[in-house]
């Protein structure tokens, strides 16, 4: 069994070093400043650690399951941030991380993906398998539109908005159920189609099919012994909790002397470093010409941020100081409508010009900008 990459290690070292400084900035009473640069440093990094460790045990359940795994696991770091901000007080910043994730990976990561992608292309048209960035659409259409339902009479002031808590609860459970219905059979034709294809090497694959996460194409088979793998795991989601806790301590401070919000903190900080594996593997893959894989380790982790991360600590919230809900600021809404539909109108048809990747990341942009000053 072949062992890390000497490159690998050296991230490992990196990311480790990181850690250590944001620890001792944050007790040894740092600038508030360096004490979040390296918190936010060290986050990233321990989001990066964290999805080579499910990747290596994942490896082992087959591309879906990994995929699956690593969508839902890789997002350890902005669980624990919205889980201490809950806990802090920090309300919009932990509804804020969240919404972060959808935009960041559905606007400025996806939008990136297609620029780099139609560039690879002779003809300047990025094109990949349809079926399987419609599936996830279609989920992220739905929990979306559910999202969205609960939160307009919950900040319109109708009855409803008087139960705010009680309606979120209702909206969270149905969104688990969604996913539930959507992933357990994802998984399970993924395998099947698997079985098929060594029974019967001839049998031509699904485009329903899902595709293999970075690092699984071929026969390369996992580089860690699975102990190795979950000590790994372990260590990098322990990390992540304390990381967690030093990032939101030094936040405020840190925003205010920036002058920035702490809406512009969930937006844009907390959504870029807590996805940085996703930003990384998706630019990477459609810079090789692999565009089906690209598409879909973007539109898969946006799916899952909102049909299983966003209700689960909806959920988790009720067990902390502060609560989390789905009644959403105007804006939000608004901008995750638009969201939902440019995705849609973007990655629909199996191609995608350059100009479709500039117009997303000039959403996400704009978005931005908003929230800086919200």
């Amino acid at each position: 069994m072949a062992a890390l990459s000497r490159l690998e290690r050296l991230w490992l070292i990196n990311v480790a070093a990181f850690t250590v400084f944001a620890g001792v900035a944050r007790y040894a009473g740092a600038p508030a400043l360096l004490a979040f640069a390296a918190a936010t440093a060290a986050l990233a990094g321990q989001a990066w650690v964290v999805s080579l460790a499910v990747h290596q045990v994942g490896q082992r359940f087959g591309p879906a399951a990994t995929g699956v795994l690593q969508s839902t696991v890789g997002n350890l770091p902005e669980f624990f941030v919205v889980v201490f901000a809950l806990n802090a007080g920090d309300v919009v910043v932990a509804q804020t991380a969240i919404l972060g994730s959808v935009f960041a990976n559905a606007l400025l990561v996806l939008g990136l993906v297609i620029v780099v992608g139609a560039r690879q292309a002779s003809d300047g048209i990025m094109r990949f398998k349809p079926r399987l960035p419609q599936d996830t659409t279609t989920l992220l259409i739905l929990t979306t539109f559910i999202i969205v339902l609960v939160s307009v009479p919950l900040e319109s002031g109708e009855p409803a908005g008087r139960h705010v808590q009680s309606v979120s609860i209702v909206a969270a459970v149905a969104l688990l159920a969604v996913y539930l219905a959507w992933v357990i059979p994802y998984v399970r034709n993924e395998e099947r189609s698997r079985a098929t294809q060594r029974t019967h090497p001839d049998t031509p694959t699904p485009d329903s099919a899902a595709p293999s996460e970075p690092g699984t194409e071929g026969a390369e088979g996992p580089r860690l012994a699975l102990s190795a793998a979950v000590v790994m795991l372990v260590a990098a989601g322990v990390a992540s909790a304390f990381v967690s806790d030093w990032f939101i301590h030094a936040l405020q401070p840190s925003l205010t002397q920036l002058h920035a919000s702490q809406a512009f903190a969930g937006i844009v900080i907390v959504a870029i470093a807590g996805n940085a594996v996703e930003n990384v593997a998706g630019i990477v893959l459609a810079g090789r010409g692999q565009s089906d894989l690209a598409i879909s380790v973007v539109k898969n982790s946006v799916s899952q941020v909102a049909a299983f991360l966003f209700p689960l600590l909806v959920l988790v919230s009720l067990l902390l100081s502060s609560s989390l809900t789905f009644a959403l600021a105007p804006t939000y809404i608004g901008a995750l409508l638009l969201t939902v539909l440019a995705v849609w109108q973007v990655t629909n048809d199996g191609e995608a010009a350059a100009f479709e990747g500039y117009s997303l990341i000039a959403l996400y942009v704009v978005l931005a900008a908003v929230t800086l000053y919200q």
